[in-house]
C-alpha cells in the first residue's frame, strides 16, 4: 500500500483592483495553482492543488508578498489520502 496524499486548498485574495489582471497572471504562474472567480472589487478565489503541505503554506506566503495584494486569506483545507487504493477497489 503507497500513501499518496494530494492537498486542496481555496483561498480568497484580496487585490487592488487596478492590479487585478497583472496579479492573476503572476498567481496563476504558480505550479498547482487555479483562479476559479473574481469580483470587480479585487477579490480572487484560488485554489491550489499539490502532494506537499509546505508547497501550500510557500505558495500562499509567496501570493501574500505581492506587490499590490491586501491580504490572503485560507478559508478551506482537505487532504486526499490513499487515492492509489481507492482506485483499485473501484475497478
Amino acid at each position: 500500500m503507497s500513501l499518496n496524499e494530494v492537498h486542496i486548498s481555496s483561498l480568497v485574495v484580496h487585490v487592488m483592483p487596478e492590479y487585478l489582471a497583472p496579479t492573476k497572471a503572476t498567481i496563476e504562474s504558480f505550479d498547482g495553482t487555479e483562479i476559479y472567480g473574481e469580483s470587480e472589487e479585487g477579490k480572487l478565489v484560488v485554489v491550489i492543488e499539490t502532494e506537499n503541505q509546505g508547497y501550500i503554506t510557500d505558495t500562499i506566503d509567496a501570493i501574500n508578498q505581492l506587490d499590490h495584494v491586501l491580504s490572503t486569506a485560507l478559508v478551506f483545507h482537505q487532504i486526499e489520502q490513499n487515492l492509489d487504493d481507492e482506485a483499485d477497489t473501484l475497478k
